[in-house]
C-alpha cells in the first residue's frame, strides 16, 4: 500500500475553514493519538503526525501540510444512558471512579462497563444501553482525559501530561 497523500501535522479544537476537505470518524478512544494512518470518509489515506499524544474533540480539525482541513467526527458507539432522581450523586460516583462521562442536563452517558453499570444499578440509576457519538467532558483543568489513577499526571500510555496543554499543537497567532 502506498503511503498517504495527506498529511496533519497539527491539530485545532474547532474549523477555520468552511467546508473541509474531507472528514475521519472516529470513536472516543481513537480520538486520542499522536501518530497514526486514518482513512477519511472519501476512502483517502491520512498520516497523523502530531508533535504529542492529543484527545481530538467531535468537530475539530487536523490541518493538513499545505493547506485545508480534515474535520474530526466523533463515531457512535456503545454507551450506557444513565438516569436518575438525583443525577449529580450519580456524576459524582462516576468521577469518583475517574470514569469519562458525558453529561447533560436529563442524562449521563458512560461507556459500557460491567462494574460501573452494578453500582449505578445498586445506587438506584436507570440504565440504558445506546448507540451515539460520546463526547464526554475533559480533565479536571478542562481539557485532555480522565484516566483511571492518574491524577492528572501522565496519560494513559505513561507520557507526562502538562496542564497547561489545550489539546493542539499550533500557535494562536491566526485566532486573532
Amino acid at each position: 500500500m502506498s503511503a498517504p497523500r495527506l498529511i496533519a501535522r497539527h491539530y485545532h479544537g474547532h474549523p477555520h475553514d468552511e467546508s473541509p476537505r474531507d472528514c475521519v470518524v472516529l470513536d472516543y478512544d481513537a480520538r486520542f493519538l499522536r501518530r497514526k494512518v486514518l482513512t477519511c470518509e472519501s476512502g483517502e489515506r491520512l498520516l497523523v503526525d502530531l508533535s504529542h499524544t492529543t484527545s481530538l474533540d467531535h468537530d475539530g480539525v487536523l490541518l493538513l501540510e499545505g493547506g485545508g482541513e480534515i474535520r474530526v467526527v466523533a463515531a457512535p458507539e456503545p454507551l450506557l444512558e444513565v438516569t436518575a432522581d438525583h443525577l449529580p450523586r450519580m456524576a459524582w460516583h462516576i468521577g469518583n471512579r475517574h470514569t469519562p462521562c458525558q453529561i447533560e442536563a436529563s442524562r449521563l452517558l458512560i461507556q459500557r462497563d460491567h462494574v460501573i453499570r452494578a453500582m449505578l444499578e445498586q445506587l438506584g440509576a436507570q440504565l440504558r444501553e445506546v448507540e451515539e457519538p460520546f463526547t464526554p467532558e475533559g480533565g479536571a483543568y478542562g481539557h485532555g482525559r480522565t484516566h483511571a489513577h492518574e491524577h492528572g499526571h501522565t496519560n494513559h500510555h505513561g507520557q507526562h501530561h502538562d496542564h497547561a496543554d489545550h489539546g493542539h499543537s499550533h500557535d494562536h497567532s491566526h485566532d486573532q
